[in-house]
């Protein structure tokens, strides 16, 4: 299927609705911060609908009682319809403050995210790094040349794009990876650039991504081996004269091909589309003013591995060695050589990019990783995740496992439920861990950062509250701590699934308010 390409639009959605993607291509106006494109009823069934209910008001309780019953009126009377499950407790003294269907399974959204944290800081500890390395097999000739292959061997590093790279271009990492070998003295590869990303299950789209999802960057398919969250720039630019235009990839890869059928035409404008063909070779259709600045759009790539592989040997060339095989996947053979290796930044600042800006794309890769090292015998994927994660909440935190079921790591999954028993358990346990510094710190803050920074301003929250986000078209809620006006830290969990969201998100917003501004009086 075709659809029209349209420019970058910033947004301040969380799951990197700013940027453009597809197989065909999506325009990021469409996203949320989870991952699910709204749908507008009309205004035709706005006027049909009941009056909404009065905006709910954060209190000050001063007492447990007080609060039990504050928090209870808010969700009686915050939203008209849906389905509730909240659990407050207090990790100063453990005890709990108030409970709503706690023990229901419910849909989670980005709070999903908080398991894969946990599950990870707990398997590698913060300082963790995953390495993408390279590797060769053959013999190194003494001028400079490989009688063999060169191996990209994926580790899952969520992180291998510019983020956290200088200087900050698409080809950073590749280049990076480049210089490896050209600084080891090699010249030319007589062999193939191969593509190893079996450290994970080769199944890129986890089970309960709806098909209407797969077109948009928020769910870029998974891969042990990815590079630039597994997006890539399409640049189209007017030839010379009228006729064919000029298409390119950036960064440029060997390990996608592209059949190019934009022409340019008199005047600025552009219209352009793309899809990719079974065989994963894209097709870009269209046509572009003569006098159109250069257009950038971002294309989902069906297969990372090769895309990574083709943009490595690209970056080869660059850094003056000769290639002359292709891109192909496989495993790295056992007795492959170790040229070097690109390091991902420590596990904290890449969990902390994950929760702060929910990005799917880091939890999928931090969850299949954290799976991979609990069970060596079998490649990372969802399903060996969700048995690492059921027995982590069984025998770490004294949760029940079935409270909590992981279709991936990231919430976009409609499969995923958990209780709001599990996940206050999950937050009890991780103040306690010797990793709780780097969660804490992970997490969005009411009023100041990222998913939170426009809500709760002006409250006892502000400043205060930090939580991680959920949000889908069906889902609303935030888990996280907040430090009552008496100096006690309390852990909650607020879940709503239904479709009255922006009251549920107000009456969110207003229980996590009455949080920051509870004292026991006693």
């Amino acid at each position: 299927m075709t659809r029209s390409l349209q420019a970058p639009v910033r947004s301040n959605a969380a799951a990197r609705a700013r940027r453009l993607t597809s197989t065909a291509i999506l325009a990021a106006t469409t996203l949320l911060s989870a991952g699910v494109p709204l749908v507008d009823a009309g205004a035709q069934a706005r006027r049909r609908a009941p009056a909404p209910p009065p905006a709910p008001t954060a209190t000050t309780p001063r007492s447990a009682t007080a609060l039990s019953a504050d928090l209870g009126e808010m969700l009686r009377r915050g939203t008209r319809s849906g389905d509730w499950g909240v659990m407050v407790t207090s990790v100063t003294r453990g005890d709990t403050l108030f409970s709503r269907d706690a023990d229901v399974a419910m849909l989670p959204a980005s709070t999903m995210k908080l398991f894969t944290a946990a599950v990870a800081l707990e398997q590698f500890g913060p300082n963790h790094r995953f390495s993408t390395d390279v590797l060769h097999d053959g013999a190194i000739r003494e001028d400079g040349v490989i009688e063999g292959d060169l191996f990209l061997r994926g580790a899952g590093d969520p992180a291998l794009a510019p983020r956290f790279m200088s200087p900050r271009s698409p080809t950073a990492p590749v280049d990076a990876l480049a210089r490896i070998v050209a600084d080891a003295g090699i010249t030319h590869v007589r062999g193939n650039i191969v593509a190893d990303a079996t450290r994970f299950e080769s199944r890129g789209v986890p089970d309960g991504w709806q098909t209407r999802y797969l077109n948009a960057g928020y769910a870029a398919r998974v891969s042990a081996l990815s590079l630039n969250e597994n997006l890539v720039t399409i640049v189209v630019r007017p030839a010379g004269a009228l006729g064919s235009a000029v298409v390119e990839f950036e960064p440029a890869t060997s390990g996608v091909a592209m059949t190019n059928r934009v022409r340019t035409v008199p005047g600025s404008g552009a219209s352009v589309s793309a899809f990719t063909h079974p065989d994963g070779r894209v097709e870009v259709r269209g046509s572009v003013g003569r006098n159109s600045a250069a257009r950038r759009y971002m294309l989902v790539v069906e297969d990372p591995a090769r895309y990574t592989a083709g943009a490595f040997a690209e970056a080869l060339r660059r850094a003056g060695v000769q290639v002359d095989g292709a891109v192909q996947a496989r495993a790295t053979p056992d007795d492959a050589v170790r040229l070097g290796g690109l390091p991902s930044p420590p596990l904290h600042a890449l969990v902390s990019v994950m929760n702060r800006e929910s990005i799917n794309h880091y939890a999928e890769l931090i969850f299949r990783n954290a799976a991979s090292a609990a069970n060596t015998n079998s490649p990372g994927s969802a399903q060996t995740g969700n048995v690492m994660l059921q027995r982590f909440m069984a025998d770490n935190v004294g949760v029940s496992a079935n409270a909590v079921f992981a279709a991936d790591g990231s919430g976009l999954s409609v499969n995923d439920r958990t209780t709001p028993r599990a996940l206050v358990g999950l937050l009890g346990y991780a103040h306690r861990a010797p990793w709780s510094a780097p969660f804490h710190a992970s997490l969005p803050v009411a009023g100041e950062s990222e998913t939170l920074r426009n809500r709760m301003r002006n409250t006892p929250a502000e400043g205060n509250l930090h939580a991680k986000t959920g949000t889908t078209n069906t889902v609303i809620s935030l888990a996280g701590y907040v430090t009552a006006e008496n100096g006690e830290i309390l852990a909650f969990a607020f879940v709503y699934n239904g479709t009255d969201r922006w009251n549920a998100r107000a009456t969110i917003d207003a229980m996590g308010a009455t949080l920051g501004g509870f004292a026991r009086g006693e």
